[in-house]
């Protein structure tokens, strides 16, 4: 086994914790992500029954701010077409 310094193995540990905080970090954005597609297709099921697939696409597509984009709209609009028509554009 090769002899790792002090300053060797701090810069390790301390690459090792960014490294855990960032997948923290990314994991939880990412359950966000997934609560408000969740919460936003159990609006949309409510207001407008069952949705087609180009729905469920968009959804599973969509950035955290369409989504909130989306969820304001659904508010006043009258067809779930008016809904996806609205707001921002989904990043890719």
């Amino acid at each position: 086994m090769p002899y790792v310094t002090s300053a060797e193995r701090f810069g390790i540990e301390k690459g090792m914790q960014q490294g855990m905080l960032q997948g923290m970090q990314q994991g939880m954005q990412q359950g966000m992500l997934q609560g408000e597609v969740i919460f936003l297709r159990r609006l949309l099921v409510r207001r407008y029954g069952n949705l087609p697939a180009w729905v469920e696409s968009r959804l599973l597509e969509a950035s955290l701010p369409q989504l909130e984009s989306w969820g304001e709209a659904l508010l006043e609009a009258k067809s779930l077409e008016e809904v996806f028509a609205s707001g921002l554009t989904v990043a890719h």
